[in-house]
């Protein structure tokens, strides 16, 4: 309908339609019959002629933010308009190229040549809607999240905690604004602690470890810290964000737990896991000093008599004198544990020559071969020891142990009650193995070596969501061999790694090739922690994914044991950032045998946890086993992480495993490993 007024080009109204920065229309009944220039910008339109004739809900989706339809609700917004002159509303509108935005509208009435028209006008309002909404979050993230937060102005005064920090410190909100942090101090740090942290937040604007601080009530709790600089426009530090969490418990259970696996619970002494860190610790320390060490492997004589006639009671107290006598032999730097039954290793360092030991030997024979009393009765033990000497026997932890044992035999078949230093120069071992080595070297040049794939399932589906790739060595004269019969062979020499890059070429050859076939799945490989922190180890894998440049992100895994991963958790955590960027994920195998702590694997950008198939297996009988399992899979979801578990051999414990929660699993009760050329037909008739 044209408006006579309006149409007047030289009318003020219109002159100012036209001037507005803001979308304007003309209503006429239940259609635009009049917009601007801005209009037409605003929806991305050509023209205002497309603008025009149609009604409001054909700018818009179908349904409002609300819900309401959007042709219902223009009517009723346009009947309150008409009704109470003024009428301002949020609609959401569609641009010509199909985005929605939300604009504030204004609905008011006007008259032209006798006849009532609606003004509209609007705002695009989304950025404002989007503001208020992220405001929205911070506050209740702010409000409800768990983990204490403290802000403090560039005077370090502070100026907002959240609730959380009322809760685990004890001070309400009230009474710390306006306070320094150091109301919290614990004393337990050092001025040098704290001077170092402050360069720290100075120099990198973050700062994180564990601190230790005073609750109101003066009980002291350590807490992992993290503190932000927030900085203006032109680097000056205007606030710091400290978030915090109370991490005692989690602490002492962890050391609870570190003590039960480290020492032996009958004698209180090293168990042989604390042994094994002993032991390479003394390497170290043998070697920086150069000097020696010997290693002494020692068995009860007479025990078992012991046990078979008065019972395990009486047996554990003479295990329990038996380590007393031992300890109050030694000296303070040297170290006893006990292996498990009758047989304990001494660690003697500090030696200046090989002969220096024997004193103390015999000193120990001595002292344990004196009269024992339980239970009112007298009993009498030896011991037979045998000794290994490093750097003599210039062997690893676990080979010098070897020695010390074959060399207590030694002492046992000559009478007992004495000791027997192994000579190395007997011992074929090294020639053995070089042989060996060289064997390895020839089947990896003549392709004597292959990968075999297991499968992994969706429990509830039972689909195929990844395959672990296995290596076997087709020996030409024994046969095909599996891992554990020659990996320890070349741990830590080059051909660990040329055998951990062979498996990577193989198993990216196979996924390319599985791919044409139409097999897409994620492929999981196993690289040793020598491998993964050997020199360009990043640099080599991409060059190796590089030969297949349609290999999709997120297809290939690397699987690490988590001792490995633990070991040195700042170097494996660079290297697995590294490799996520080109799609590599990572898998923490076998997990549960290690002694790691929560903050380590938060730490640690994996993708899967592994449960070990030792707790798999014993879970049905074994409560402690199943607790494990349960624990692992509840730290898989609380860390979101996936989870996968192992050694699944039977229907009952791929059903406890699918009770409890656990999304993946692979077993001989799924699948074994196989050749690739018969994995597509496992997949097809597998159901």
């Amino acid at each position: 309908m044209p408006l006579t007024d309006f149409n007047d080009k030289n009318s003020w109204f219109r002159q100012l339609f036209n001037a507005s920065p803001d979308p304007a229309w003309i209503i006429d009944g239940n259609q635009f019959v009049e917009c601007n220039d801005a209009a037409v910008r605003a929806l991305g339109y050509l023209n205002r002629d497309e603008l025009l004739n149609v009604h409001p809900s054909k700018l818009s989706p179908p349904n409002q933010a609300d819900g309401e339809n959007s042709f219902a609700k223009a009517e009723r917004m346009l009947a309150i308009a008409r009704e109470t002159g003024l009428h301002r509303f949020e609609w959401v509108y569609t641009k010509v190229d199909g985005e929605n935005f939300i604009a504030e509208v204004t609905l008011s009435t006007i008259k032209f040549t006798d006849k009532q028209f609606i003004y509209c006008v609007w705002r695009d309002i989304s950025e404002r809607k989007r503001a208020e909404e992220y405001l929205l979050t911070i506050s209740s993230v702010f409000d409800s999240s768990q983990e204490a937060i403290l802000i403090t102005d560039e005077n370090n005064a502070i100026i907002d905690v959240n609730p959380a920090f009322t809760i685990i410190t004890g001070y309400e909100r009230e009474k710390v604004i306006g306070k320094d942090p150091k109301i919290l101090s614990s004393g337990r740090q050092s001025k040098e602690f704290y001077a170092k942290m402050w360069k720290t937040l100075q120099e990198n604007k973050r700062w994180r470890g564990e601190i230790w601080n005073k609750r109101k009530n003066g009980q002291h709790y350590v807490e992992q810290l993290a503190i932000s600089a927030v900085c203006d426009d032109s680097g000056e530090i205007i606030r710091h964000v400290a978030v915090f969490s109370d991490i005692s418990e989690s602490k002492a259970h962890e050391a609870a737990l570190k003590h039960i696996a480290h020492f032996d619970p009958l004698t209180g002494i090293p168990n042989r896991v604390l042994l094994a860190d002993r032991m390479h610790q003394a390497i170290s320390q043998t070697s920086r000093e150069h000097n020696m060490m010997a290693v002494c492997y020692l068995d009860l004589d007479g025990f078992k008599p012991i046990n078979d006639d008065m019972g395990h009671d009486a047996g554990d107290e003479v295990l329990i004198e038996v380590a007393k006598r031992i300890g109050a032999t030694i000296r303070g730097g040297d170290t006893v544990a006990r292996l498990g039954g009758d047989e304990f290793v001494v660690l003697l360092l500090g030696q200046e020559k090989g002969e220096e030991s024997v004193s103390t030997i015999e000193r120990i024979l001595f002292a344990i071969a004196q009269p024992i009393t339980v239970n009112g009765k007298v009993f009498t033990v030896s011991a037979s020891i045998g000794v290994s000497i490093y750097p003599l026997d210039d062997e690893d932890p676990d080979t010098l142990l070897r020695h010390a044992d074959q060399a207590m035999y030694v002492a046992k078949q000559s009478g007992k009650n004495r000791f027997y230093i192994y000579d190395p120069e007997f011992d074929r071992r090294a020639r053995n193995q070089s042989n060996f080595l060289k064997e390895i070297r020839f089947g990896l040049e003549h392709n004597q070596f292959e990968l075999h794939y297991q499968p992994k399932i969706n429990l509830i589906s039972r689909q195929l969501v990844g395959i672990e790739a296995l290596v076997r060595w087709r020996h030409p004269e024994r046969g095909l061999l599996f891992p554990v019969e020659f990996l320890s062979y070349i741990e830590n020499t080059d051909l660990d790694i040329k055998l951990g890059e062979w498996v990577t070429a193989t198993a990216l050859a196979q996924m390319s090739h599985w791919r044409k076939v139409g097999l897409y799945t994620e492929v999981s490989i196993n690289i040793s922690g020598y491998h993964l922190e050997s020199s360009g180890f990043v640099e080599k894998l991409l060059q190796q994914l590089d030969v297949y440049p349609d290999m999709p992100h997120g297809k290939l895994q690397i699987e690490v044991l988590e001792t490995v991963a633990l070991k040195d958790i700042d170097v494996v955590k660079e290297i697995i950032e590294s490799c996520r960027k080109s799609g590599v994920g990572f898998a923490l195998d076998d997990f549960g045998t290690g002694y790691s702590s929560l903050s380590y694997l938060s730490a640690l950008p994996v993708d899967t946890l592994k449960i070990d198939q030792s707790f798999v297996r014993d879970m049905l009988v074994d409560k402690g086993d199943r607790a494990i399992v349960q624990g692992i899979i509840a730290l898989a979801q609380a860390f979101e992480r996936r989870i996968v578990a192992e050694g699944i051999e039977t229907g009952e414990q791929y059903q406890m495993l699918l009770d409890m929660g656990c999304e993946a699993g692979q077993g001989f009760g799924i699948a074994r490993p196989m050749l690739a050329d018969e994995l597509i037909n496992w997949q097809a008739n597998f159901s």
